[in-house]
């Protein structure tokens, strides 16, 4: 990697972590878990309890079921914002166990950058900006403020095959087993490919003043890096919105 980053070396890096992410997020999107989305509650008080059972889970609002086909755009990037937010942020704070010393690394720059980028993609989906083109001009923009429309996005000669096998690389585990350490890993690998944008991790939305005060604490600074990235995943997905509206 040269010493300046340029833009053509931010998309070089997008492109397999968008490829990586957005197959997984539209998967989540729009499984039809166990039939729970064709399946509406009854009010029938002897149906037995089986069905009670499976008309509760029908109810929750995730994706495959019923209640999230009736939920609109707005409530699904809540429920992103929400709970993937939670889990992608909680992440992103581990390492605010050392304190300033983790600070310093940018390992947490990058896994905070990775869940800020699996959020776009997610939101990015459901406002209808579903190829790789939309979802890295959305990511270059909003994570490292570069604006790449005039550059090609699309793969150029020889780029093929090297970029397949990243994107084979990164969902390796996703593939052999869908369970919160696959899932933990490939946020990993996700976070591994921005880190070769070290210089440019800095860019991304941050939390407010009084987190980064706190998570420059040992071991309660993972509390103040955790509401941090709570709090700049709110700030990614208003600069998201505003996006939206240029498009």
């Amino acid at each position: 990697m040269p010493e300046t980053i340029t833009d053509r070396d931010v998309v070089r890096a997008l492109r397999p972590f968008v490829r990586a992410t957005g197959p997984l997020l539209d998967t989540l999107r729009d499984a039809n878990l166990l039939g729970l989305r064709d399946r509406e509650a009854e009010r029938d008080a002897d149906r037995k309890l089986v069905d009670k059972l499976w008309d509760r889970l029908a109810a929750v609002k995730v994706p495959g079921t019923a209640a999230w086909t009736r939920m609109d755009v707005l409530q699904r990037d809540e429920f992103w914002l929400n709970r993937v937010g939670r889990l992608v942020s909680l992440v992103a704070a581990l390492p605010g166990i050392g304190g300033v010393l983790a600070d310093r690394l940018p390992v947490q720059s990058a896994l905070g950058a990775a869940g800020q980028g699996l959020l776009l993609s997610a939101i990015a989906g459901e406002h209808g900006f579903t190829s790789t083109e939309d979802r890295v001009r959305l990511l270059a923009h909003v994570l490292f403020q570069r604006e790449v429309d005039g550059l090609p996005v699309d793969r150029q000669p020889g780029e093929t095959s090297t970029e397949d096998e990243q994107t084979a690389a990164l969902t390796e585990e996703l593939r052999q087993r869908s369970t919160f350490r696959a899932i933990g890993a490939t946020i990993w690998k996700l976070a591994k490919v921005l880190w070769k944008l070290e210089d440019e991790l800095d860019k991304r939305p941050q939390g407010r003043l009084h987190h980064q005060a706190l998570g420059m604490l040992p071991v309660v600074g993972v509390v103040g890096d955790y509401f941090g990235e709570r709090s700049a995943l709110k700030r990614v997905r208003k600069a998201a919105y505003a996006w939206f509206d240029t498009q």
